[in-house]
């Protein structure tokens, strides 16, 4: 069996952020980016380590789901990988 996801808070407020951002101009895309996200991020439950880790932190990985990079750690003995943020590629990295 894969690896619980689950999201931290910054990355809920984050995830909502970016929605509510494009809801005003195109409602749909920005229901459709959402759900892309959230499904990126989810399929890091059978393949956690498929982002690249970050070098600015150890144990923190990033996955590219463009324009967003999602950073996430993976808590291997608890079988968890948590979200911990979606960042816009454009703007400059995250302080994590």
């Amino acid at each position: 069996m894969g690896f619980q996801v689950i999201f931290a808070p910054q990355a809920i407020k984050r995830l909502q952020a970016i929605v509510a951002h494009v809801t005003p101009d195109n409602p749909s895309a920005a229901l459709r980016l959402g759900t892309r996200l959230i499904d990126h991020a989810m399929i890091l439950s059978d393949f956690p380590d498929m982002g690249m880790p970050y070098r600015q932190r150890a144990g923190i990985r990033r996955l590219s789901c463009r324009p967003y990079f999602i950073y996430y750690r993976v808590h291997r003995r608890r079988r968890v990988v948590e979200i911990m943020d979606f960042w816009h590629t454009a703007r400059r990295d995250p302080n994590l």
